[in-house]
Order: C-alpha cells, then sequence, then structure tokens
C-alpha cells in the first residue's frame, strides 16, 4: 500500500463530509428562517428542533471533517513534495486555484460557523431565500477545485 494514495483517499473522505455539511448546513438556515412567518405554537417546537440539528451537524460533522481535509491536505503536501526536497508544484496554477479554493471553502464555513451563532442568539437576519441563493456556493468552488487538481491546469 501507498501512503501518498491513502491519504490522498482519507482527504478526499473527510471533504465529503465536509461538503456534506457545508451544503446542508444553510438549507437548516432557510427552514429556520422561514418559522418566523408559521403559527405560534409550531413554530418553536420546530425552530428547537431545527436548532438542535444545526448544532449537531456543525460540531459532530463539519468541523471535525474540515480539521481532517486540512490535516490530511497538509500530509498530502508533504508527501508531494518529497517530504519537503521538492516544493516546485506549490506553484503551478492548480494547485494555486486548489489552495485558493480551500480558503474560500474554510471563508464560508467560518461565515456559517459565525450565522450559527446568530440564530442561535436570535439576531440573524438572513432570509430563506438568501440561503437557496447561496446554498451551492461551495459546490461551485469545489468544481473549481476538482477540475484543476484532476486535470493540474497549467502543469
Amino acid at each position: 500500500m501507498n501512503l501518498y494514495d491513502l491519504a490522498r483517499g482519507l482527504h478526499i473522505l473527510a471533504v465529503i463530509a465536509w461538503m456534506a455539511g457545508l451544503l446542508f448546513l444553510p438549507r437548516l438556515y432557510a427552514y429556520d428562517a422561514e418559522q418566523a412567518d408559521k403559527a405560534e405554537p409550531l413554530k418553536g417546537e420546530m425552530r428547537a428542533l431545527l436548532r438542535t440539528w444545526q448544532r449537531r451537524l456543525l460540531k459532530i460533522i463539519v468541523n471535525p471533517a474540515m480539521i481532517l481535509a486540512w490535516g490530511l491536505g497538509l500530509w498530502l503536501f508533504w508527501l508531494r513534495s518529497g517530504s519537503g526536497a521538492d516544493w516546485s508544484f506549490a506553484h503551478q496554477p492548480w494547485m494555486i486555484a486548489k489552495l485558493a479554493g480551500v480558503l474560500a471553502l474554510s471563508g464560508w464555513h467560518g461565515y456559517l460557523s459565525a450565522e450559527f451563532r446568530r440564530v442561535q442568539a436570535g439576531t440573524s437576519v438572513r432570509t430563506g431565500r438568501f440561503w437557496r441563493m447561496t446554498n451551492e456556493i461551495p459546490f461551485l468552488i469545489a468544481i473549481v477545485m476538482v477540475l484543476s487538481v484532476t486535470l493540474e491546469w497549467g502543469a
């Protein structure tokens, strides 16, 4: 078994879990925002349930998956360099696009985490429409990242 292939496989699994959470959490925020228009007896129960799901998704799946994706990605970076011997690949356009995507996904994750705190506090001003419109942002970023790495654009 090749250590690089093992790291790559584990990295892909971590990224899948991270992406799943980044795609689903805005949907939960949309449902939460739309509870404001509901009748009071159901609104409170549904919001409590949605906020429990949000917390669990963020704390049990999204945050750990991001940490694993980052850690395994750094390990892959190290392995690809020949244990620090050759960093020339890091300057290739495909790797720069990948790293820019990682930073963009991490920024979106940070935004969703900050919004989680606002939703929990009841101070969020975002609408269900906003969350539906922005829901696909991580997937669009992932398209660029995956294609840049698999095709090694500019190499």
